[in-house]
C-alpha cells in the first residue's frame, strides 16, 4: 500500500514537511511532480464539463495553495491545448508570498495565469474581485490538492469545514485531494522530530479516519455538491474526488 512520503535529504529543514507547517514546502514539486496527478486527469476534462473554449465568456479555474505554481501550470497545459488563443483563466493563490512570487518570475503563461498571495482561512475578497473583473459569479472549476490536511492541522475540524464551504460557495466544479489520516500522523511525527510544538488541534480532532468520506459528507450535505466521480487514487494513495454544484 502507497505511504506518504518520507522526505530526507541532505538539509532536513528544506526537505522534511515537518518544516513547512502550512504545507508550504520549498521545492515541494521535486517530490510530487505535476504528472502523479495529471496522469489521472483526462485531458478533456472542460469540455467534458461542458465549457468551450474561445467563446465570448471566459472559463475560470482556482488553484487552491498553489506553491510555487508548477502545477498550475502543468494543468493549465494539461486542459488547454493552445494557450495563446484560449479564453481560459487560472488563477492561483497560497499563503506564503516567497513561493508565490517565485510562481510569478517562472510563470511562462502570464495572459492566462496569475498568482496572488492570500489566506483562504482569513478572507476571499481578492477571488470575488477576480470574479468580478471576468463578470462571472463562479469558478467553474477549482482546484484543491493536497491541501485540506494543512488547513485541518492548523485551524481545527471548524477550518477544515469552513474551507470546504467557502471553496464550495464560489465554484461550480472541484477538483479535491484530500491527504489521508495516515499523513497527519506523519506530518505531526516529523514536527515533533524537528523539535517544533505539535499542531494546536493535532490531539483534538474529531473528524479523523476516511478524511475524504468525511469532505464529500459535508460538500452533500451541506453545501449543495455532489460527487460526479472519482478519478482513481495518487501514487501516495490519495483519491481525486469531482463535485458539481446541484
Amino acid at each position: 500500500m502507497a505511504t506518504c512520503p518520507n522526505l530526507k535529504g541532505p538539509d532536513n529543514a528544506v526537505n522534511d514537511p515537518g518544516a513547512a507547517p502550512y504545507g508550504n514546502f520549498i521545492n515541494y514539486y521535486s517530490f510530487n511532480p505535476p504528472e502523479n496527478r495529471l496522469s489521472l486527469i483526462p485531458a478533456t476534462l472542460l469540455q467534458d464539463l461542458g465549457y468551450r473554449d474561445g467563446g465570448d465568456e471566459p472559463t475560470l479555474i482556482l488553484d487552491v495553495g498553489c506553491n510555487s505554481g508548477d502545477l498550475s501550470v502543468a494543468i493549465y497545459k494539461h486542459l488547454v491545448q493552445e494557450p495563446e488563443e484560449s479564453t481560459v483563466q487560472l488563477l492561483g493563490f497560497d499563503l506564503d508570498e516567497t513561493l508565490v512570487e517565485r510562481a510569478e518570475q517562472t510563470n511562462p503563461l502570464h495572459s492566462n495565469i496569475s498568482f496572488i498571495q492570500l489566506d483562504i482561512t482569513e478572507e476571499t475578497n481578492q477571488l470575488q474581485d477576480f470574479l468580478s473583473q471576468h463578470s462571472c459569479s463562479h469558478f467553474h472549476l477549482c482546484l484543491c490538492l493536497a491541501v485540506t490536511m494543512w488547513v485541518h492541522l492548523n485551524h481545527g475540524d471548524s477550518g477544515l469545514l469552513q474551507l470546504l464551504s467557502r471553496l464550495a460557495a464560489i465554484s461550480t466544479h472541484l477538483l479535491l485531494e484530500a491527504q489521508p489520516w495516515k499523513c497527519y500522523r506523519s506530518a505531526a511525527r516529523r514536527l515533533r522530530k524537528l523539535g517544533r510544538s505539535d499542531f494546536d488541534h493535532f490531539k483534538t480532532l474529531k473528524i479523523r479516519g476516511d478524511v475524504a468520506e468525511h469532505a464529500t459528507a459535508h460538500l452533500e450535505r451541506h453545501c449543495g455538491m455532489e460527487l460526479m466521480r472519482s478519478f482513481g487514487s495518487t501514487a501516495w494513495d490519495r483519491k481525486l474526488l469531482l463535485f458539481r454544484r446541484r
